[in-house]
Formats: structure tokens, C-alpha cells, sequence
């Protein structure tokens, strides 16, 4: 049987309805499986482990970059965040089209590495729109936010080198824009 499983790399800055986004296609998409993320921080609330995160020490995760068991890897915010290989290859064995969250740079790393990947960037309408709803958000400090502001301005200018750019002015429309990427690459084989 021939394999077409897809990763599907989706990055955003914070704010812009990214979350949001994947949860709704992971409802309509019972086919996709959501890769989870280790991470050196700790749980926020109902968090679970296994579930949102991998939530591994420091010294454990170091240990994993060394014996190169990422596909990608970031370090921001004080805390690691990485997706693990063997969850990832794991589902592609299986034949399972994968969904990845992750930044912009390690987005462009699984790119490298697994070159059929589809990377789907979620833009907000604009800078003044996307400050607008962080700020609104009401949960960070004013240092954190302005972090989150650098930062988002930084991974905005990465999204020409992604295969799709959806623009998040109007949820259901973005989530239907979304819809019509996944329809369109799961029917191709490659």
C-alpha cells in the first residue's frame, strides 16, 4: 500500500487565531493526528501531560538534542519547545497525516527535513489588528506582551516562505480557507 500521509506545519504569531484554527480542523478532520510537543516549562492550569505537551526537564530535553531526537527545537521564553521524531514518524509508518504547530523557524526546519510538508501560515488582517487582540487578551504582563509584539512582528516576515498564507480577518472564513488547503493536499499523491 502506498503511503500518503501529510504533515501539515501550521505557525502563526500569538494572537492570531491559530489555536482557534486547529482545534475547529482537528474536529472536522477525525484522520489527522495532532503531533504534541515536549516542553522544559511547566503545566498552566488544566493542562495534561500527553495531551497538550510533553512536559520533560531541562536535563532530559538537553538530552534529546543530543542524541538528535527532534525534528525541530526552539528555545524561547526561558523554555524549550520540540517535536519529538518518533511521534511524528511514529504516525507516518502508520499512514497518518500528521497536524504540527509549531514556530516559524522550526516550521522552515521540518520543511528541510521532510521537503512534502505543507506549511500553512495564519496572518492576522494586520500589526494594529494583532497588538488590538493581544492586548485584549489580558494575560500577560506589559513586558511579556511587548515580547509577544517583537516576536510576532519577527514571524510575520517569514510568511512568503510558507506554501499557504491564510489571512484571519473573519474566523469561520479563515477555517474555511483552511478546510480547502487540507482537501486539496490530502486528495494529492505524491
Amino acid at each position: 500500500m502506498k503511503k500518503t500521509a501529510k504533515l501539515f506545519v501550521f505557525s502563526a504569531p500569538s494572537g492570531s487565531g491559530k489555536t482557534t484554527i486547529i482545534r475547529k480542523i482537528l474536529e472536522l478532520y477525525s484522520q489527522l493526528v495532532f503531533s504534541i510537543s515536549a516542553t522544559t516549562r511547566s503545566k498552566r492550569g488544566a493542562e495534561v501531560d500527553g495531551v497538550d505537551y510533553f512536559f520533560i526537564s531541562e536535563i532530559e530535553f538537553l538530552k534529546k538534542i543530543d542524541n538528535d531526537e527532534f525534528i525541530e527545537w526552539e528555545k524561547f521564553y526561558d523554555y524549550y519547545y520540540g517535536t519529538l521524531k518518533s511521534f511524528v514518524e511514529t504516525r507516518i509508518e502508520n499512514n497518518q497525516s500528521v497536524l504540527l504547530e509549531v514556530d516559524v523557524k522550526g516550521a522552515l526546519k521540518i520543511k528541510e527535513k521532510y521537503p512534502n510538508s505543507i506549511l500553512i501560515f495564519i496572518a492576522p488582517p494586520s500589526k494594529e489588528i494583532l497588538k488590538e487582540r493581544l492586548i485584549n487578551r489580558n494575560t500577560e504582563s506589559k513586558e511579556d506582551l511587548l515580547k509577544r509584539i517583537t516576536r510576532a512582528e519577527m514571524e510575520l516576515e517569514y510568511k512568503d516562505k510558507f506554501d499557504y498564507v491564510v489571512i484571519n480577518n473573519e474566523l469561520n472564513d479563515a477555517i474555511e480557507q483552511v478546510k480547502k488547503i487540507i482537501d486539496k493536499e490530502i486528495t494529492r499523491r505524491k
